[in-house]
């Protein structure tokens, strides 16, 4: 009697016919421990599926150690690939006393070919498994019209005023399109006109209806393209403090997106966040918008939304919370001597959830701001009651050690430079990553500068700082199978970690002021110092990750508890995952192993 799961993937992508065709065609093996399955360059009769055991992949061209590539146990499936190309790239050897399903070869490829899907699933890429894991999700709503959408779908037609056009005719044109907003053009520029800035001219600058328009304009626009995700147009909008971007083909303007249209369109109100942290115009109010963060993290994880979208969308939001928090505390004059910086994953726009703060502020070396000290004191706690739990490692503005003038973080950075140790290069890191959310951003500019002359060029510094990289092991056995302790695998220790700081190495010592991951990889690979594909793994493990990191981070929030039902955020039950995301999960955690060993052979870490 076949005892398999046919609701699981990839049995799942076959319709009710061709399961019937493979539980008659399917038998059951054993076999003993020892024995060779596939041999590699031989072509295989059958597709295996193990139903108890544990069967290893091996690469015979490699020593003993080094060619163990995985180990496959009950509900994995293995040989498909040698069927498809015709013969098997490894060997494949039981570790153990096995159960197998088999499936014959022809049967297999009879069902490739006439179920597309299916065949798609074993000639899927790590980037293209973990988009097929998106899509079987939250019953299957993932790649609904949130991830889809594109701005042509939801912009508005450009309301044009003529060059020489007035207030009163910029005004009846607004009122006649039932419009927020107008375009004109000057010097081949293209330039915004709102109904505020109308009313302000007429009030504050003492225009008439008779008098032209243009002076109210606004040329520095934020522009997208008409194929742009409109996801990520409301990314721009939120980062950039703007209700609305304009659509341009080339330098041609074809259209408008406005904040609210975005929303309407979206029609969730867990996408009006934005437009709530945006409104606060209090403590209070942000305290409530903020509050509302995890609803808005659950409706996109429901929505299936791509994590770098989520990343991005929660990053933005989260500095606005904090930047408008420092506006409310700190006083407008004092503002204007300073920057806030945030750092740690944070700075990297990689916070999901809200974690520890972890901030710091420059001021420019004529700063006078005697209240200094109490002004931040009184951020870190309204930091706390929104939500932003204190830092284990006072790394805040309430600690004076993340608080000086230009001249004083040159010093420290010398001296962090200079000592060598894992706390000064820890330092380092925390800072490298450090992204400007209030104040004087182009302060932080002259800080990253600063760590680029003292620290790209010292190689024996780049090797002491990429070492903490290999610090953690990979949570995968000698025979490169997921490790499965009863308390679980860090999977932030173990898989994020490596990849956060390698890249984060990689990228000071290429001088790259890009502070993101995923975009320190894109920069990496433009230098010549990634292969493109390899960065492509490393970043969909990373995402990988992070997703699996956050739903259990979720659950446990729902769980109100630290138990062995809710375990600690960064610690995964392999036993709870899926027969595919343990695949990816381990892939994904061979992919670590070998960006660890090109970081150690690039620093020279292995002496």
């Amino acid at each position: 009697m076949i005892d398999l799961d046919f609701e699981q993937l990839p049995f799942s992508l076959l319709d009710e016919p061709h399961r019937e065709r493979l539980k008659a065609a399917m038998e059951m093996a054993f076999f003993e421990a020892g024995k060779v399955l596939l041999e590699a360059r031989r072509p295989s009769d059958y597709v295996y599926v193990v139903h108890k055991g544990a069967v290893l992949e091996l690469d015979p061209t490699l020593p003993a150690d080094a060619g163990r590539l995985g180990v496959y146990t009950a509900g994995d499936v293995f040989g498909a690939l040698s069927v498809l190309n015709g013969r098997s790239r490894y060997r494949f050897i039981t570790e153990e006393e096995t159960l197998c399903y088999l499936i014959p070869a022809a049967l297999f490829k009879t069902l490739c070919e006439e179920q597309p899907a299916f065949a798609d699933h074993f000639r899927q890429r790590l980037a293209g498994k973990n988009r097929l894991l998106a899509e079987r999700r939250e019953g299957g709503v993932t790649m609904a019209g949130f991830m889809l959408a594109r701005v042509h779908q939801c912009m508005r037609e450009p309301l044009v005023l003529p060059t020489g056009g007035t207030v009163q005719q910029a005004v009846a044109a607004l009122n006649q399109r039932q419009a927020d907003s107008l375009l004109v053009e000057r010097d081949g520029r293209v330039g915004v006109i709102t109904k505020t800035d109308l009313l302000r001219g007429l009030v504050d600058e003492g225009l008439t209806p008779a008098s032209p328009a243009l002076s109210l304009a606004t040329f520095r626009l934020v522009k997208v393209p008409p194929d742009e995700y409109l996801f990520a147009a409301l990314v721009s909008m939120t980062r950039h403090e703007v209700e609305r971007v304009v659509v341009m083909e080339g330098r041609k303007p074809v259209g408008v997106v406005e904040l609210t249209d975005v929303l309407s369109f979206f029609s969730s109100r867990s996408y009006v966040v934005g437009l709530e942290v945006e409104r606060a115009d209090n403590l209070e109010a942000l305290s409530l918008a903020s509050a509302r963060l995890p609803e808005l993290i659950r409706a996109l994880m429901a929505q299936g939304v791509k994590m770098r979208f989520a990343m991005d969308l929660l990053a933005a939001l989260n500095g606005r919370i904090i930047s408008k928090a420092f506006q409310f505390v700190v006083p407008e004059a004092s503002q204007d001597h300073g920057c806030l910086l945030v750092l740690g994953s944070e700075g990297r726009g990689e916070q999901i959830l809200k974690t520890d703060q972890d901030n710091a502020l420059i001021l420019d070396d004529a700063a006078h701001w005697p209240d200094r000290d109490e002004h931040m004191r009184r951020f870190t706690e309204t930091l706390l009651t929104l939500g932003y739990p204190r830092c284990p490692g006072n790394i805040m503005v309430s600690n004076p050690e993340w608080v000086g003038s230009v001249s004083d973080w040159r010093a420290k950075v010398s001296r962090w430079a200079g000592q060598g140790d894992d706390a000064a290069m820890m330092n380092l890191a925390i800072l490298i990553d450090a992204h400007p959310v209030a104040g004087r951003t182009e302060l932080v500019d002259t800080l990253r500068e600063t760590l680029f002359q003292r620290c790209s060029g010292d190689q024996i510094l780049l090797s002491r700082f990429a070492r903490p990289s290999l610090k953690f092991s990979t949570p995968l056995n000698w025979f490169g199978a997921l490790k499965k302790p009863d308390q679980g695998i860090d999977i932030k220790k173990g898989g994020l970690f490596p990849v956060v700081h390698g890249v984060r190495a990689m990228s000071l010592e290429q001088r790259i002021t890009e502070t993101g991951t995923l975009a320190r990889l894109e920069k990496l690979v433009d230098a010549g110092q990634l292969d493109a594909g390899f960065a492509e793994e490393l970043g969909e493990a990373m995402a990988l990750f992070a997703e699996l990191r956050l739903r259990q981070q979720l659950a446990r929030l729902e769980g109100e508890g630290q138990d062995r039902e809710h375990p600690p955020g960064n610690q995964l039950l392999v036993e709870r995952l899926s027969a595919l995301e343990r695949d990816l999960l381990r892939d994904s955690l061979q992919v670590v192993n070998e960006f660890k060993k090109r970081l150690s052979r690039r620093f020279h870490l292995e002496y």
